[in-house]
């Protein structure tokens, strides 16, 4: 398998299969994102070593079930969105309440203006935003982040590791550009992007 661009071959003494199988292992028992330096410690092997074996692992999940997903600063193996709709039947998660078009232009301004406080939040939606951000935080998509120096010290707001994973985003910096849309719009495409349709 030919290493892409900016990829370093690893060392000859290293046993790449076991490496590989024990990456995919830490992956599956981690339950959430673990970043290069994590799998290089416990590995044993330099960082180039850990991307050259996580590039190769998501070639081997190529039009499987699961994959390797760059999300949150780190990487998980997770299952596709597309097949999103059988795991949840699965598990009997169909219960879940989709989030609505005020909860997705709350989260919006939140990812976009963070951190950011009530008032700030309901100067742009023009409502009161109070219920939709308890039922974030209920979901953990945010989390208060601080209070703003300011009359009243309000709280700021900002999102979570659990908003990089529901929307598949490595990073903040991974959220598309606003441009000519607006921020609600923003998140839409997402939302369908991840293969959610909520």
């Amino acid at each position: 398998m030919t290493l892409p661009d900016g990829l370093a071959p690893p060392p000859d003494d290293l046993d790449l299969d076991e490496l590989k199988r024990a990456a995919e292992c830490i992956l599956l028992v981690s339950g959430g994102p673990v970043t290069v330096e994590q799998l290089s410690e416990v590995l044993q092997a330099p960082v180039q070593t850990v991307h050259a074996l996580l590039w190769e692992l998501q070639q081997d999940y190529r039009g499987r079930g699961l994959q390797v997903q760059a999300v949150a600063g780190g990487f998980q193996l997770c299952t596709r969105p597309e097949l999103a709709g059988y795991v949840q039947r699965y598990l009997g998660l169909d219960f879940r309440q989709p989030l609505s078009q005020a909860a997705l232009e709350t989260l919006a301004i939140v990812a976009y203006r963070q951190p950011v406080t009530r008032a700030e939040i309901e100067a742009i939606r023009g409502v009161r935003s109070d219920h939709v951000l308890e039922r974030l935080l209920e979901r953990r998509l945010i989390r208060e982040v601080g209070r703003k120096q300011a009359v009243g010290r309000p709280i700021l707001y900002g999102t979570t590791e659990g908003f990089l994973r529901y929307f598949g985003l490595g990073s903040l910096d991974d959220l598309p550009p606003l441009g000519d849309h607006d921020l609600r719009a923003a998140l839409d495409g997402l939302s369908a992007a991840s293969g959610r349709d909520d």
